[in-house]
């Protein structure tokens, strides 16, 4: 090693600057072999440059001194560090920023695979160096997007907000301008002019990016109507050339510059567009209409565009060089375009003689691979759809198998059923035993038994979309030909409506018994309506029982004395727990109610008042597709508002049908400001077809109080294989955290307890444990299907130690089994008295014929009047249909709840003002 390598690598190391310049100097005046790359051999520092040293000890000063002399910044020592590497391992930021000034490459890797950023712990020098990868990617991004003439992702990357540097340069020292000048991408040329590039900035081999691109622009030429002030519109010869445009008739008659000029066009009219010049002068031009005028148009604009950025280019160049410079200037600029000639011709053969051909051939390919992709698709869609033909028509075949069978098993059904119904009624009591008869009498009578639907699934058949088949033949009775019967003494008294100290009474039971429909099998209807979307089945009015859907969701208020209690609470828990009682307490009128409620119709209305209890409610039929009921209730001390909408939802599963009643249930209490919401749960209803038929509630329902944020998460269980969670219902009281307040449990059929959570849990462990034990004792028979009888019910629910009753069912009446399993309540929906003629709106439930008819016990009326009202309502909506008329609720207008922001139907006020015109005629 000599002595001035020696020399410059110690000085570098301790950072003396001074020395290393006069060393350097020497050097150079000297024409020595001093290398400014050259490494050191000492054992610490082996394989080290100067600028390894300096950049390691922190040397700014040093480190600038090196790099102008033009040492290499990207040089790696044995263990493949670069400087960068050692400038940010000891967290020089000073040295870090100098280096990237000098271009040092953030992206390379050392020996132990790691690049700059890699080996610092300092957050601004790796933000830096993130920060200088991120320019340097958008910098290539720009120069490929100029190389590969990629106009839009040049505009893009020019527009952005951390624009690239439009001066980077690649390897070679090529900004982006070079790039489009020596691939010829015109319009990626013109856009960098536009952009503020300079044609001026040389490359690392000195050449200018002129040297690359003729910068000369196409002549254009070609007849133009142009407008003048006076003499309007006339034809002129336009030419372009060299950035000067000039128009005449015949000869040459105007002349004008186009620096700094734009067009404009008029987006209706092909044909015209305007020039604006640098000096405020705008000209007026269009394109003969004879032509393809948009083509023609477009193809002046683009020589517009690329004549005035040719003439403002050259303007500006002009201006820039002195008066001293111009004869070189000239000598360079002639020389240039000299080179640019031959190198543009040379380009424009290239460009017809290799691209296009090679261009043309790849096309051919492609078409060649598309074409048979396309036909290999055909080929596959093909088999694919002899495959789902075959499928098809095997599944057709088992679902005409499958009907077949259960035909068969409907009618072997039916008629075992005939038989043990004739041989009881003809056999004496001394031939068979008191329990074969009970049996007999018992299984008879609940298989036949059949609605199909619960209130909540009822609302979803939607009888004015089906019609009434010829069936009431087949379900004539001997007590339906003898008429309507009357009852006797103790009916015709609970009939009536009286007064009793000051307050109402209401009946006590229905004017007529219910029709038995033993001899009815449902299947006898089913059969004849397969292939029928389920909603739009009619269901012959035995199958109904004397009440609309709206007035079977005014149940709700049965418990009403629940709301009371939560008002008269002062603590949320309490009140949330008298809530959630009255939510079970409203599907608690559905318990072995099999009958069908009349659908409502469009507009249908239904209004209740009860001193008594504390209420007034009034609902409508507020959507017919899909059915949609909404209602309002409100205490008559102010003390309460409870309002919603139900649309329930039908599935059919075979052997069942599931009744999801979608809607917001909402309960408000002013006193508190507090508000409470909820969702029933789904109801199932099995064994519509054979077997006898049973009714479970299951699924999630969660209470929310919108004010605490407590909340009462029950479940309704659903049966199981050997009915042991029959009915309960169980859940939990929670406040906004979560955590466990109190536990509520019961059956939704009787009654509903609370507990302490932490014995609710410790006896659902014990309990089942105890089922554990006794599962090993018990064996089922494997033929037996858990849905074809309902299983046995407790009268009573276990009760924990240390619970509390918050609500227990009110007991039916005794004569509930032959009015149609209607609670008390129930059999005073449909009451009318004198006192209500004249005062409730003609739209009301208690007005419907159809139904007045049933529950006087004139099933053929009913019928008739059924079909009458469905015909009528149909008439109504094709009347609408034909006027574009559309059809406005009267008291509700849909909105979103309150509380939750959910769809909701909202009460409009009004009604009790006892005002109504306009009321459509639906009767």
């Amino acid at each position: 090693m000599s002595t001035a390598t020696a020399q410059l690598l110690s000085h570098a190391k301790e950072g003396r600057c001074s020395p290393i310049q006069r060393l350097l100097q020497s050097g150079f005046d000297q024409s020595s072999s001093l290398n400014i790359n050259c490494r050191s051999r000492s054992k610490d520092s082996l394989g080290w440059t100067p600028l390894h040293l300096a950049c390691y000890c922190g040397h700014t000063d040093v480190v600038e001194e090196l790099l102008k002399a033009g040492a290499d910044v990207n040089l790696q020592n044995n263990m493949g560090d670069t400087p960068l590497h050692s400038a940010a391992f000891t967290g020089r930021k000073d040295v870090v920023l100098l280096l990237l000034r000098y271009d040092a490459c953030a992206k390379l890797i050392n020996g132990t695979a790691q690049i700059p950023k890699d080996v610092t712990d300092d957050d601004e020098i790796i933000t830096m160096l993130e920060e200088t990868r991120e320019t340097r990617r958008r910098g290539m991004k720009l120069l490929e997007a100029a190389r590969e003439g990629h106009i839009s992702t040049l505009s893009e990357l020019l527009s952005a907000k951390e624009a690239p540097d439009i001066h980077c340069r690649d390897s070679v020292g090529n900004t982006p301008l070079h790039c489009a000048a020596y691939r010829g991408q015109k319009q990626c040329i013109i856009k960098l002019l536009k952009s503020g590039a300079s044609p001026c900035v040389k490359n690392s081999k000195l050449f200018f990016s002129t040297k690359d691109v003729s910068s000369g622009v196409q002549k254009i030429e070609g007849p133009l109507w142009k407008s003048s002030r006076f003499l309007g519109w006339r034809s002129h010869w336009v030419v372009l050339e060299d950035g000067t445009l000039s128009w005449y008739p015949r000869q040459k008659q105007g002349c004008k510059s186009l620096t700094q000029a734009y067009c404009m066009v008029k987006p209706w009219d092909h044909c015209f567009f305007t020039l604006s010049c640098f000096d405020g002068t705008v000209h007026y031009f269009k394109v003969p209409s004879k032509t393809d005028s948009i083509a023609t148009r477009k193809r002046w604009l683009d020589a517009f565009e690329a004549h005035s950025s040719y003439s403002t280019r050259h303007c500006i160049q002009e201006q820039t060089i002195s008066d001293e410079d111009g004869d070189n200037v000239y000598s360079h600029c002639l020389n240039t375009w000299k080179v640019l000639i031959v190198y543009f011709l040379f380009f424009f053969y290239k460009a017809l003689a290799a691209p296009l051909l090679l261009k043309a051939k790849e096309t051919s390919e492609l078409s060649s691979e598309t074409c048979a992709a396309l036909h290999l698709c055909l080929e596959l869609l093909s088999k694919q759809e002899e495959v789902w033909s075959l499928k098809l028509e095997q599944e057709v075949e088992k679902n005409k198998a499958l009907t077949e069978a259960l035909q068969t098993l409907a009618t072997e059904h039916h008629e075992l059923k005939q038989s043990l119904s004739k041989s009881r009624r003809l056999s004496t009591l001394s031939t068979l035993t008191g329990d074969e008869f009970y049996d007999a009498l018992s299984e008879s009578e609940s298989e036949l038994s059949v609605s199909g639907f619960l209130s909540v699934a009822s609302q979803s058949c939607e009888e004015d979309e089906g019609r009434d088949t010829p069936l009431l033949s087949s379900l004539r009775h001997p007590s339906i030909l003898r008429g309507p019967t009357r009852m006797s003494g103790e009916g015709n008294h609970g009939n009536q409506s009286a007064q009793c100290n000051g307050v109402k009474k209401h009946r006590t039971s229905l004017p007529t018994p219910m029709f038995s429909r033993n001899d009815v099998s449902i299947w006898s209807i089913l059969k004849k309506c397969i292939g029928m979307e389920l909603s739009k089945i009619a269901m012959p009015v035995i199958f109904n029982e004397p009440l609309s859907f709206l007035q079977r969701l005014t149940e709700y208020m049965e418990h009403t004395y629940l709301i009371h209690q939560a008002n008269a609470a002062t603590d949320s828990v309490e009140r949330m727990k008298c809530v959630a009682a009255f939510a079970v307490s409203a599907v608690a009128s559905q318990w072995e109610r099999t009958g069908k409620p009349f659908n409502p119709l469009l507009g249908e209305t239904f209004e209740l008042i009860r001193d008594d209890l504390g209420f007034r409610w009034v609902s409508e039929q507020v959507s017919h597709h899909p059915p949609v009921s909404a209602f309002h209730a409100e205490g008559l001390k102010d003390d309460f508002v409870f309002h919603g909408s139900i649309y329930p939802k039908l599935k059919f599963w075979g052997k069942s049908i599931e009744a999801e009643p979608r809607g917001i249930i909402t309960l408000e209490l002013p006193k508190y400001n507090e508000a409470y919401t909820w969702t029933n749960p789904t109801c199932c209803v099995h064994n519509i077809i054979v077997g006898q038929l049973w009714i479970e509630q299951y699924g999630n329902v969660e209470v929310i109080n919108h004010k605490t944020g407590e909340r009462c998460s029950m479940t309704f269980k659903p049966c199981g294989l050997f009915g042991k969670e029959l009915h309960k219902v169980e859940g939990y009281i929670l406040d906004k955290s979560k955590k466990k307040l109190c536990a509520v449990y019961g059956k939704w059929t009787e009654c509903l307890y609370t507990v302490d959570p932490a014995t609710f849990d410790a006896h659902k462990k014990s309990d089942k444990k105890n089922s554990d034990e006794k599962k090993g004792s018990k064996q089922s028979s494997v033929d037996e299907e858990p849905e074809e009888t309902p299983p046995p019910d407790a009268e009573t629910v276990q009760v924990i130690p240390g619970s509390e009753l918050i609500w227990k069912i009110t007991p039916r009446p005794d004569n509930s089994a032959k009015f149609y399993a209607f609670s008390t309540f129930a059999m005073q929906l449909n009451e009318l008295d004198k006192s209500m003629e004249g005062v409730i709106p003609p739209t009301d439930s208690r007005l419907r014929p159809d139904i007045r008819a049933m529950e006087n016990g004139d099933i053929d009326s009913a019928s008739a009047e059924k079909k009458r009202l469905e015909e009528k309502q149909r008439m109504a909506r094709k009347n609408r249909t034909k006027s574009t008329e559309e059809w406005k609720t009267r008291w509700f207008q849909q909105g979103p709840n309150p509380h939750n922001k959910a769809q909701d139907w909202i009460y409009l006020k009004g009604y009790w003002d006892r005002n109504y015109p306009q009321l459509p005629d639906i009767y």
